[in-house]
């Protein structure tokens, strides 16, 4: 009977830390970067045109999301933007695009660098 319960201290110990991990604080947060990525609709042809202005809104949201530029990194290599046909490569030069002062310029995003 003892050996059950160390077993299941055991078992609700491990389920507790690996709950911690799942629902901790990942690049984006609690949130995950395929769902963060959805904010950044507006950005979509800024996105896949490197001579494409991007709007207003696409600006205030990639402003936003630089504030963390490890989420704003992992959003642009997501698996959501990669099925919507983001080029990593355009996509990156948006915080330039948008004169976003602040913009973490230098920071390493994969095999990229913001300008």
């Amino acid at each position: 009977m003892k050996c059950i319960w160390v077993v299941a201290f055991a078992l609700f110990v491990g389920i507790a830390c690996f709950n911690g991990v799942a629902n901790g604080a990942g690049e984006c947060g609690k949130s995950s970067p395929d769902s963060e990525a959805m904010k950044l609709a507006p950005c979509a042809s800024a996105a896949t045109d490197d001579s494409a202005t991007p709007s207003s809104g696409c600006c205030a949201q990639v402003k936003k999301m630089g504030q963390n530029p490890s989420c704003l990194c992992a959003v642009m290599l997501s698996n959501t933007a990669k099925m919507s046909g983001i080029k990593p490569e355009t996509a990156i030069t948006i915080p330039k695009r948008c004169n976003i002062a602040d913009r973490p310029i230098g920071y390493k995003c994969g095999g990229y660098t913001l300008p």
